[in-house]
């Protein structure tokens, strides 16, 4: 497996594992699909900290992080983003990629990392717990979608 920062080749691949779960899963919460557009700004933007992982020539899944929220208080904390091709599951390569991304958070001066998974997203809150990062709050119908509230969990991590 490769981990590498992603590249604007790689954004097909990124859309076709995202925007799938987007339209027909409650991991996230949205339901605007991304673009290619967005989606490269989030690379221009986010430089190293927009990780993909490649086997066999294949993009296996990405991981990222952005600001968690605007104003300089918030300055070292950012929110992250760790999706998966389904094949890729199981074997090691999300927790490669945030092993990788933590890396990058350190190097940044990122003190903390905020995980905000849906709390219908079983296996990525226990994917979280997993690798560290501990469940901070719980936020009761705080989102909506499929024509059903959501609840919406928080784990912290200090890489």
């Amino acid at each position: 497996m490769i981990l590498r920062p992603a590249t604007e080749g790689d954004i097909p691949a990124i859309l076709a594992i995202w925007n799938p779960l987007i339209r027909h899963t409650a991991v996230t919460f949205t339901t605007e699909e991304k673009t290619a557009e967005s989606l490269a700004a989030d690379l221009n933007t986010r430089g190293d900290a927009f990780l993909v992982a490649e086997t066999g020539g294949q993009i296996a899944g990405f991981a990222s992080f952005g600001p968690f929220r605007p104003g300089p208080g918030y300055a070292h904390t950012a929110e992250h983003t760790v999706i998966l091709a389904e094949a890729a599951r199981g074997r090691g390569t999300g927790r490669a990629l945030m092993s990788r991304l933590e890396d990058v958070a350190r190097a940044r001066q990122i003190h903390t990392l905020i995980g905000a998974v849906s709390g219908e997203n079983r296996p990525a809150i226990a994917f979280h717990e997993a690798i560290g990062f501990a469940r901070v709050g719980h936020l009761p119908q705080a989102g909506r979608k499929f024509g059903r509230w959501m609840d919406l969990v928080l784990f912290l991590k200090h890489p």
